[in-house]
């Protein structure tokens, strides 16, 4: 790795972090935050608590090696140098054409010899190397490889870094599809499809593993299943099972080994809950990673993150040819070589999933509830009236199948909703679908009710391979609940409540094209509701013109092009909305407004952009009163004061999802993270505080 990229990577993390001996950050010697330099300042009873670190245990699953290196990074870089236990399974052996070329006259040469077994023991290779370089700095870290019999009756290749024992790569070396979407029935589709009745294995040269064998349908998801009891994850990263088509060829927005090989892994982790009762294994949450799109979408991350991710591309793909690692085979994958950015991939990360802000909310009389999807289901935090009282939790609702991604509304009485998607799975290939259900309170403070659904917009998965986004939701000043979906053709859909209470029978049509990520919603001082939604080049705005009326839109912002996720918050009369300077990852703001002048044009009135300044990150904000978080580019979770200093206050915590926050009576601030260990973590805090420390919202009594 040049010394430029490592120096990066140590200056980001390691001046504030280090790792201490049971794998969790901790404070450099004789280092301090600059939350705990003033720690005398603020007397809350929380202040009492164990300050929240990066905990837990990372699975990822994916189809390819490197999948991981192209759309989990630097979330994996992260997780490795914060000493957190990382496990990555690869299903395939990603064999291709079996030729270790850059792409170009070589590779395309029918001369040029192919073999599989060599392309995928180069490929373990160049896997090997970029992790042993994320973890310990030194691409020839020595790595042990062994065999493990799987709970599918195969056997898998077991790697452990010998430097880092906490650091494991498992190949399943099943044979890929060897075409990112052509019919090929021998492959991941076809057995999830049940048009082959088993597949078999791609092994590569140098494996351990020498018995032949096959794997049926329910074979695959139960050898997954058993890893996930062997490593006992807390965060399990997967991809995308839903990534769609493209609208012109009908072909999938990503490759069909990413597609099937996540819903092998989401059927896995169903199985995986179902097997090991939560008392007996740690409760988990699952990230989901956007694939190919990622190329045709603003860069999300700065240029020097990016640069250190390309770098570890670069040693996976052999890009100096040094015969380091002794293998007849090679030390990487040169088709990486020719292109170490991919397709335009290796500039972003984004989570196909979960990236909202809208999972914190106030119910009445003054309780706050906070939901994520653990163990598939939905789990709510909640906390009584007033920043001092106690929060408990998880409770996890019944029902399972809840996928990542919880967004929120409150009716007039105070009473909550909770909205989500439920991917079932079924008994037959062409039931896996996606659908969007809800769950409200019985009464203000109060039990929630069981589950209901709204459908899909999308009727049929093999339509739209169920690609509809996490909804969000408004209530009219009636009360009635208004749900909004971005579905697999990128225009936004509706499903609003009759005034008796049912709803109507079908999913609207409020158009727009192009739309990507999640909606976003808020209702300004009037009762306006607003609905935003990113493009690939702006965002669009809906906008009632009266508390009673309809959405009318969409409207042009002229806003410039985000990093896709969005967040709103209502702001006197208008909403402002919070994103990220493409290329950057600084945050930004607008305040849109749809006055008396907008009506006229059919415009809304959109303000100047201002930026927060500091340093750069990636995913979305979450906002309470005055108070910033996101990610840093770090990875940690930080915060900062919207019209204060430029300057994000850094924690110790890598976390998952994106952070949310509430402004409370007072003046106070509540925001929350789901932390890697799968825990709620909180800061409380002024709108214009001296400090923010984190904390575990309920303390572990062990």
């Amino acid at each position: 790795m040049p010394v430029s990229r490592r120096r990066f990577l140590l200056a980001a993390v390691l001046p504030m972090l280090t790792v201490g001996a049971t794998g969790v950050l901790a404070v450099a010697s004789g280092q301090q935050t600059s939350a705990e330099a003033t720690q005398t300042q603020n007397t809350n009873p929380a202040d009492a608590l164990p300050v929240s670190t990066t905990a837990g245990s990372v699975v990822q699953i994916v189809a390819h090696p490197d999948d991981d290196l192209f759309f989990m990074n630097p979330d994996l870089s992260r997780s490795l140098v914060a000493g957190s236990p990382v496990t990555t399974v690869y299903l395939t052996s990603g064999e291709a054409d079996g030729r270790n070329e850059a792409h170009g006259a070589a590779a395309e040469d029918p001369a040029q010899p192919a073999d599989r077994a060599h392309y995928a023991e180069a490929r373990q290779n160049g896997i090997r190397s970029a992790y042993a370089q994320m973890a310990t700095g030194d691409r020839t870290s020595v790595w042990k490889r062994t065999v493990l019999p799987t709970a599918g009756g195969g056997q898998a290749e077991l790697d452990v870094l010998i430097a880092k024992p906490q650091v494991n790569l498992v190949w399943l070396q099943l044979r890929e599809a060897r075409n990112p979407s052509g019919d090929n029935p021998d492959s991941l589709r076809g057995l999830w499809d049940g048009r082959i009745p088993a597949l078999g294995p791609q092994l590569t040269t140098g494996t351990p593993v020498r018995q032949p064998f096959t794997y049926t349908k329910d074979q695959v998801i139960q050898a997954v299943a058993g890893l996930l009891g062997k490593y006992r994850p807390t965060t399990i990263r997967i991809q995308d099972p839903a990534p769609g088509r493209y609208a012109d060829t009908g072909k999938y927005t990503d490759h069909q080994d990413h597609m099937y090989g996540a819903r092998f892994a989401q059927a896995a982790t169903v199985r995986y809950a179902a097997q090991v009762p939560a008392g007996e294994r740690p409760r988990f949450t699952v990230q989901n990673y956007l694939g190919y799109h990622n190329g045709t979408l603003p860069h999300a991350l700065d240029p020097q993150t990016a640069e250190a991710k390309i770098g570890y591309l670069k040693t996976y793909a052999w890009d100096d040819r040094e015969n380091y690692c002794g293998s007849p085979s090679g030390c990487g994958d040169r088709k990486v070589a020719g292109s170490p950015t991919g397709r335009n991939w290796a500039q972003s990360l984004r989570y196909a999933r979960g990236d909202n802000a809208s999972w914190l909310v106030t119910g009445a009389p003054g309780n706050l509830y906070a939901f994520s999807a653990l163990d598939g289901r939905m789990a709510v935090w909640h906390r009584g009236p007033g920043t001092r009282a106690t929060w408990t939790g998880p409770a996890l609702l019944p029902g399972t199948g809840i996928d990542p991604g919880a967004a929120t509304a409150r009716f007039p009485d105070g009473r909550v909703a909770v909205l989500a998607t439920r991917t079932v799975l079924g008994e037959r290939p062409q039931d896996y679908r996606r659908e969007i259900v809800y769950a409200v309170q019985s009464a203000p403070g109060g039990p929630f009710g069981p589950w209901q659904s709204l459908g899909t917009p999308e009727t049929a998965d093999a339509d739209g391979t169920s690609a509809v986004s996490t909804p969000s939701a408004a209530v009219t000043p009636d009360g009635r609940l208004a749900v909004y979906v971005r579905d697999a053709h990128r225009t936004l859909r509706i499903r609003e409540q009759r005034p008796g209470g049912g709803w109507g029978n079908d999913w609207g049509r409020l158009g727009g094209e192009d739309l990507q990520g999640d909606p976003v919603t808020a209702t300004d001082a009037a009762g306006r509701r607003h609905v935003y939604v990113t493009t690939t080049k702006s965002v669009l705005a809906w906008i009632s013109a009266d508390p009673a009326g309809a959405l009318q839109g969409p409207f042009p912002t002229g806003l410039p092009a985000t990093t896709v996720p969005l967040t709103a918050a209502a702001e006197g009369a208008g909403v402002r909305l919070y994103f990220r300077r493409p290329d950057s990852g600084v945050v930004r703001t607008v305040l849109v407004t749809a006055g008396p002048a907008s009506a006229a044009t059919g415009k809304p009135a959109v303000s100047s952009v201002t930026e927060a300044g500091g340093r750069a990150g990636y995913g979305a904000v979450g906002v309470a009163g005055r108070l910033l978080s996101g990610r840093a580019d770090s990875g940690t979770v930080s915060t900062t004061g919207l019209g204060g200093p430029p300057a994000w206050t850094e924690s110790r915590m890598l976390f998952a999802g994106a952070p949310a926050g509430v402004q409370e009576a007072g003046g106070e601030t509540t925001t929350a993270v789901l932390g890697l260990d799968a825990e709620l973590h909180v800061v409380t805090a002024l709108s214009r505080p001296a400090r923010t420390v984190w904390h575990r919202a309920v303390p572990d009594s062990s």
